[in-house]
This record gives structure tokens, sequence and C-alpha cells, in this order.
């Protein structure tokens, strides 16, 4: 009679299969959250934004303002986002919670800012001043577009990204650590060729040019080492 199979003991700090699935499912939702929060951002502010018209003297002229025209504040911060998500796979710990909630408030500053300038017509009563002369030139019929509401939904992904990484990051890779144990296998692999390798000959003329740099005598060498054997 054959023995039933006796489940083996997970170790404590093993994450369970579901718990692991999870982590890279929220490291996979992070990146993709930020890199395309902040490609929307980026793409809304360049866009326009309001459009009205201005009253001059010959008549009225269209005057229009795109995202970077009314506030610079969303296309800045999305950069700012897409560097600590990138920023976050290089740090730990303490490092790692912070850039986390820098990625988190760049995104709802995205958010508040947008929404402001969904109804900013600042820009445009400025662009109407130059045209006109006037210090004060009124705007008229002023319309929004839908940009600054794609800007706010960049913010929001960018919101996710950082709220998931405050959660998951701890349990995330860091890029440090492959450099850091290649460094030390490259570092450990050259101290072993220091006491391992052969003596340099004397005779080569890299060797030759090597005293030189020193401020020896090459020609020397030989006789002091024959001195020594025949002592």
């Amino acid at each position: 009679m054959t023995a039933a199979a006796v489940p083996q003991p997970r170790a404590e700090n093993e994450p369970s299969a579901p718990a692991a699935r999870g982590r890279r499912s929220s490291l996979a939702v992070a990146l993709l959250a930020g890199a395309l929060g902040a490609a929307l951002v980026l793409l809304a502010t360049s866009r326009k934004w309001a459009e009205g018209t201005a009253s001059v003297a010959q008549g009225s002229l269209p005057q229009s303002a795109n995202g970077d025209d009314i506030t610079g504040l969303p296309g800045a911060l999305a950069i700012v986002g897409l560097a600590a998500l990138v920023a976050i796979f290089a740090v730990r710990r303490l490092g790692r919670g912070a850039v986390s909630a820098l990625l988190a408030l760049s995104g709802a500053g995205i958010v508040v800012s947008s929404a402001l300038g969904a109804t900013d017509k600042a820009a445009l009563e400025e662009k109407a001043s130059k045209v006109s002369g006037l210090t004060h030139s009124p705007i008229h019929d002023v319309a929004y577009t839908p940009w600054p509401w794609v800007a706010a939904a960049g913010g929001v992904l960018l919101l996710l990204a950082g709220v998931l990484a405050l959660g998951y990051g701890r349990h995330w890779p860091a890029m440090s650590g492959r450099y850091e144990r290649a460094g030390t296998a490259g570092t450990a692999g050259r101290a072993r060729t220091r006491r391992g390798g052969p003596a340099p000959d004397p005779d080569r003329p890299e060797e030759l040019w090597k005293a030189l740099d020193r401020g020896e005598d090459p020609t020397q060498a030989p006789a002091r080492q024959d001195a020594e054997r025949g002592a």
C-alpha cells in the first residue's frame, strides 16, 4: 500500500503562489499605467485646450491656447512622475517609499492642475491683449476642448502607479542588486588573478615601459637579480 504524499511546509518567507502572482501583476500594471499616463499628459498638454475671439479695431480675431500656454504644471509633473517610475527600481527600502510617494503626488498634482486649467481663460486674455494692444482686452465666445480631461486621466494613471508602488513596491526587484553582485564577482575575480597569476616578466616591452614610468632603470634589474642569486 502506497503511502500518501505528505505536503512539504512552505518556508516562512516564501510567498504563496497567489501572492507571487499578485506582486507580478502589480508591477506590470504600475509600469503600464505610469508610462501610459505620462504619455497621455505630454500629448494632451501639446494640444489646444481653449479658443475664443478677441475684439480688435478691425473686427475680431480668433485666438487659441494650448495646454502648455495655460499651465505648464501638468507637463512638468508628467516628466517628474516618469523619472520617479524609473527610479523606483534603482532604490530600496525607505528610498523606494519616498520615490513611490513622489510618483503618487505627481499624478495627484496633474489631476488638480488639469482640472483648474479646463476652465482657465487667462492665456486667451493675454494673447488678446497682445493682439489688440490693450492691457485688458476682453475675449468672447470662449470654448474649451476635452484635452484637459485627457491630461487629468493621465494623472489618474500616474496616481494609480504610485499607489501600487507604495503598496507592493517593497516586493519588486531592484536593478542595483544585479549590478552589485556583478561588481562583487568582478572584484573577486581580479583579486584571484592578482593572487594566483604569474609574476610579470621584466623583459617584456610593456614591463620595461612601466619601469621607466616609475623612474627605474630597467637595464639594472637583471644585474641586481644576478647579484642576489650569487649571494
